[in-house]
């Protein structure tokens, strides 16, 4: 597992990060180490800047090419069904995106093998989650021969 650096964080207030958390429980998510992931990866670096201030909502957003950015709890419930009976070390992501799921599950996991098809996706991506110093993530831009190369 590995420490997160969460550059952007004054983005937001506090405050604002615990009422999704709050909503995010209210709405059945359980585990507290998710609850805390998501408090703490900075959203609104993996949207557009126009959309900043939406980033705490709990809602799916654009983030270009046709793609969005999935509800936080649709995240957060994910993150908590992988890890209700995860006995591995290593994950594969289909759908890197804008790489917010993979933020969230980096420091829970040992390694993440995560394939994009979108190549403008891959790159922003990967220079965000270098950004955030998360490193424990292995990029792939593809599709299906990608992930099977894997």
């Amino acid at each position: 597992m590995q420490k997160q650096n969460i550059r952007g964080i004054g983005m937001t207030s506090a405050r604002t990060r615990d009422r999704l958390v709050e909503r995010l429980r209210q709405n059945g998510i359980r585990s507290n180490t998710v609850l805390e992931q998501i408090r703490n990866v900075p959203r609104h670096l993996f949207v557009d800047e126009a959309l900043a201030s939406r980033a705490y909502e709990d809602t799916a957003l654009p983030i270009g090419l046709g793609q969005t950015i999935s509800q936080p709890w649709v995240v957060a419930r994910m993150t908590e069904a992988l890890l209700d009976d995860f006995s591995g070390e290593n994950v594969l992501e289909i759908g890197t995106g804008c790489g917010y799921q993979t933020a969230v599950l980096a420091p829970l996991v040992k390694k993440i093998y995560t394939v994009e098809r979108i190549r403008e996706l891959y790159q922003k991506a990967r220079q965000r989650l270098r950004d955030l110093d998360i490193y424990n993530v292995q990029f792939r831009p593809g599709g299906l021969a990608e992930v099977c190369a894997l």
